[in-house]
């Protein structure tokens, strides 16, 4: 630029005599032709590290460009790997991370995948870096051996379904680099951006309205430092601290607060029949993650956290009260201690942000759930988008998105040849084309 406005300033003088002007204009023109090359040569070299890499995914989207050129916050999402059995993490991992890709497309947040695996699962959950998460290996954060309760240590490795291992969902405090960290199960799935629960966690905005609370009635936390579902099914009515579902939890990041978890656990204060400090538990996982996280935010820490619409979030299709329900009629007392509850069963697909695969059962088993129960007509539904993300995540490689599979091709998508476990056909490698 310099350059042209000395020409143009050179054309406003006097005339110069011919002899001297045309070698001065090639020189200025040999000249800019170089820096024009080697600015582009420059540039092509200096883009960042995501562009020289092998995606192992598709090309970064120009809305996730955008993303980036306005400064977004990027959210931290979590999943954790306790060992390696016989389910097949690396799909669940796969779409997972698909359905979150899809839903940050139509959202205001980026996102950063990472995998929290156990040195006993790290066979297995060391591959999840060819799908795109960083692999962070984390032994427990308290040793068994240094438990000072008695009855904690003698009784947590057989607690749950993971035993200790399960506390390594505690790193998910230790990713400090992100504002919100989501930490989610395998069997999980994203529906819909979760916008509303980031502007409200991070002070964007104060409206509740949006955010779809469990209990309306309630007075609001003084901070939010942390969003849950409840696990209605593992406990009477009538139990004061219920456990939280383990499968999905939205927290602030703070290296006080795991150093806190730590030290509770390190105390070992889990009393026989009672539970953690004697009021909460026992039940199902009550030693680890289900137990620890309402002993935290609501006994010892009140007020700094929202429990949030199970049928909306971290949506598991359960039957709402204590008796079967038949012929589509609901009975017994609601699990919730209130007089009339939702059937979450009932809600509209559309209305699902995130949905965990329990009582449904795990997409991969390749169940049609095509029955006529009220308990089946969600699931099939939920079962059918973890197909569709799978047929849309094979497609950004290159794939045809349809597998050959004949077994009801337009639920499965071509991905399972028969009814079961045995009938699915796993994602080819390599990842990304």
């Amino acid at each position: 630029m310099v350059k042209v406005s000395s020409s143009r300033t050179a054309l406003r003088r006097k005339k110069t005599k011919a002899s001297f002007l045309i070698p001065c204009l090639v020189v200025f023109g040999v000249i800019t032709t170089s820096v024009l090359f080697l600015t582009a040569h420059v540039s092509s070299n200096l883009q960042p590290a995501s562009y020289l890499a092998p995606s192992n995914l598709k090309k970064t989207s120009s809305a996730d460009l955008s993303r980036k050129k306005e400064n977004k916050a990027t959210i931290g999402y979590a999943v954790s790997i306790t060992g390696c059995g016989s389910d097949p993490l690396s799909e669940g991992a796969a779409v997972l991370k698909h359905s979150i890709h899809q839903a940050s497309e139509k959202g205001s947040y980026d996102y950063k995948m990472y995998a929290i695996v156990h040195p006993n699962g790290e066979e297995c959950g060391s591959q999840l870096s060819n799908l795109g998460y960083t692999v962070l290996i984390r032994e427990t954060p308290v040793a068994v051996k240094d438990i000072k309760g008695d009855f904690l240590r003698e009784k947590i490795e057989s607690n749950g379904c993971c035993g200790e291992k399960e506390l390594i969902k505690l790193e998910a405090y230790t990713i400090v680099q992100h504002p919100i960290v989501v930490h989610l199960d395998l069997d999980t799935l994203v529906l819909k951006p979760m916008d509303d629960l980031f502007d409200y966690m991070l002070g964007k905005t104060s409206d509740l309205s949006k955010l779809p609370v469990m209990w309306q009635e309630n007075p609001l936390p003084k901070e939010v430092n942390a969003l849950f579902t409840r696990d209605y099914n593992m406990v009477h009515a009538s139990t004061k601290y219920k456990p939280v579902q383990g499968g999905f939890l939205v927290l602030r990041p703070s290296m006080d607060t795991y150093k806190e978890f730590c030290d509770i656990v390190q105390e070992g204060d889990f009393r026989n029949g009672k539970g953690w400090g004697g009021v909460v538990g026992p039940f199902y996982g009550s030693m680890t993650f289900q137990g620890i996280i309402p002993y935290y935010y609501d006994y010892l820490h009140p007020d700094t956290a929202l429990e949030l619409n199970r049928c909306i979030y971290n949506q598991m299709c359960d039957n709402p009260r204590d008796q079967r329900t038949i012929d589509d009629v609901v009975h017994g007392k609601c699990r919730t201690g209130e007089l009339d509850c939702e059937d979450c069963r009932s809600r509209p697909l559309e209305d699902v942000v995130t949905s965990h695969f329990t009582l449904c059962q795990k997409p991969w088993w390749c169940l049609p759930q095509s029955g006529e129960r009220i308990q089946e007509r969600l699931c099939r539904k939920l079962h059918g988008q973890w197909y569709r993300i799978r047929s849309d995540l094979e497609a950004s490689w290159g794939r045809s998105g349809e597998g050959p599979g004949t077994f009801d091709k337009e639920q499965f998508k071509g991905y399972c040849n028969r009814h079961g476990k045995g009938g699915y056909i796993p994602i080819e490698k390599p990842y990304g084309r």
